[in-house]
């Protein structure tokens, strides 16, 4: 028995080095590999605000799934770029300027291969229309590594539906709309009864 523990012992003594060193190279390779994620965010973060979109397109996976604030689904690199074009260069776009910044809430969760993030966005939004607005997102990301490359296989984006700039906008509207139709029913009722009471004192 004392033979058997003695044995035992002596093993552990001799592979701590090698799994104290296996250790310290995960440990290594992981920092390697957040600092990496961390330069992707950054890059993407500086091509979406410099509105390079070849340059936010290649973070991204070919078969992409992006999920917009607007509750759109695009999948695929040439899906995203119509989305782009359509939003902020086409004849109907509806934003005219955007800028962001994006803020993560703790570590990529890795899994070998691939990787978790989640964290919140400060996103500055002039429309097409003078609006100006800046909405409180919030976002997760999965990530797959492709040799030395980590890109974005899936991006979702949400913000509160019941309070955010876009909805306060949509009620102003409302408001001065439910305004500007009464001032206008006023008149009319003014208006109809001015000429009726005319066409009366003419009868008279």
């Amino acid at each position: 028995m004392n033979r058997l523990l003695g044995g035992v012992l002596v093993g552990w003594v001799l592979l701590l080095p090698a799994a104290l060193h296996a250790q310290e190279a995960r440990g290594e390779k992981d920092a390697a590999t957040h600092e990496a994620l961390r330069a992707l965010k950054n890059d993407m973060e500086q091509a979406l605000n410099a509105q390079d979109l070849e340059r936010l397109l290649s973070h991204l996976h070919p078969d992409v799934v992006f999920t917009t604030m607007n509750n759109d689904v695009r999948v695929g690199k040439d899906a995203i770029r119509a989305y782009y074009e359509a939003m902020l260069n086409g004849p109907d776009r509806v934003v005219e300027k955007l800028t962001a910044k994006f803020e993560v809430d703790d570590l990529t969760r890795l899994y070998g291969e691939t990787g978790l993030a989640q964290g919140s966005s400060t996103d500055h939004y002039v429309l097409t229309d003078g609006s100006d607005l800046v909405i409180h997102g919030r976002w997760s990301c999965a990530l797959v590594r492709q040799g030395d490359r980590w890109l974005i296989a899936s991006f979702h984006y949400s913000t509160n539906v019941f309070d955010n700039p876009v909805l306060d906008l949509v009620k102003k509207k409302m408001t001065l709309a439910g305004v500007a139709g009464g001032v206008g029913l006023l008149l009319v009722g003014l208006v109809v009864g001015r000429i009726t009471g005319r066409r009366k004192s003419a009868a008279a």
